[in-house]
């Protein structure tokens, strides 16, 4: 994607919003602020704040959650980018330092949730504290940041979807998008340059076919998937919210997420236009990793119920039988000998 060189309009026909000459960006002294930026810069502080309010609901030190998110943020940030152009190597190839130009977008969200849950992973068990219980409140955070950042999108005009006429159209500028979207650009060059990605290629000449004209401007009609990515992300997040205190087990709430998000990224997946694809393949990276997730959520929600409902005895037949667990059993003796002495010295 490339800054915009013009302030230009972006319509949603269907449901009568026009936001008129919407830029990509501002300057403060002659340094540029690209929109993209600050949406990502909004999110962080904004999922801090709500998983802080997690932890208050929950009853744990909140300021534990801002020393983690200083660490969280600069990873997830670090691996979100080598994401993307692990799966896009062929844009910076030729330019290897423009790796390092974050302005234009460029950063793959499963790659941040990756390093996300990692750092969490590592910081639950470097600081001792039970690391389901802690990933449950970090999960908020995270999921409220992928909200608010998604909104970068919708200013640099990508990560859209596909030719669509529906009633949540979204119309951009050709002049704003990849260049393979524009009609007046060479077909052929277009062909060559998604050879052997029929999906992605039908789709570009899809879009390329059915651009519209208004006030003398040609624009693109396309899915805001970013869009459908963030109200479907907030209805999750109101879920997990609401079932917080409803949970059967620590750890539980992550792979809620885990779950529902992997559902949510294959719908909205489907209909993008600019695929990660696995390398030498037609296939969707986001896709297939949308369907490992799913299948992991919804597996480990089952095994952290089943787990709860078991004795002792019964998870030791089955191999379940962790440390954690025999240390509670053995506190739970040691407490049931100390009672049974005391009412030995102290009869009735």
């Amino acid at each position: 994607m490339t800054i915009l060189a013009e302030k230009t309009d972006i319509i949603f026909p269907g449901l009568g919003i026009h936001f008129k000459n919407v830029g990509d960006g501002f300057s403060i002294f002659g340094f540029r602020i690209a929109y993209y930026g600050v949406c990502i810069a909004i999110a962080m502080v904004v999922g801090y704040l709500v998983a802080e309010f997690q932890a208050k609901r929950t009853r744990q030190n909140p300021e534990m959650y801002l020393d983690f998110a200083v660490f969280a943020v600069i990873v997830s940030v670090i691996c979100a980018r080598l994401y993307y152009v692990a799966f896009a190597w062929d844009k910076f190839k030729d330019k290897p330092i423009s790796i390092l130009n974050l302005r234009t977008g460029g950063l793959a969200i499963y790659g941040g949730i990756i390093g996300g849950i990692t750092c969490a992973v590592i910081y639950s068990r470097r600081k001792r504290i039970n690391m389901g219980k802690f990933c449950d409140t970090a999960i908020v955070g995270l999921l409220t940041g992928q909200i608010i950042g998604r909104w970068g999108n919708f200013f640099n005009r990508e990560a859209f979807g596909s030719y669509t006429k529906g009633p949540f159209r979204m119309l951009l500028n050709v002049k704003d998008v990849w260049w393979q979207f524009d009609p007046a650009s060479s077909e052929e060059a277009v062909r060559a340059e998604y050879e052997g990605k029929t999906v992605a290629l039908n789709r570009v000449l899809e879009i390329r076919n059915n651009t519209v004209e208004r006030s003398g401007e040609t624009y693109v009609s396309v899915h805001p998937t970013f869009l459908y990515e963030s109200f479907l992300n907030l209805c999750l997040l109101i879920i997990i919210l609401l079932y917080t205190k409803k949970k059967k087990a620590n750890g539980e709430l992550v792979f809620m997420y885990v779950a529902g998000y992997g559902a949510i990224r294959f719908f909205v997946e489907s209909l993008r236009s600019d695929q990660l694809l696995l390398w030498g393949t037609g296939l969707a990276v986001s896709q297939l990793l949308s369907i490992a997730m799913f299948i992991v959520g919804v597996s480990m929600i089952i095994y952290l119920r089943i787990k709860k409902t078991l004795t002792n005895e019964e998870k030791a037949e089955l191999g379940m039988l962790t440390e954690k667990d025999r240390e509670e059993a053995a506190k739970a003796a040691l407490v049931e000998t100390e009672k049974a002495d005391t009412e030995e010295k102290n009869p009735l």
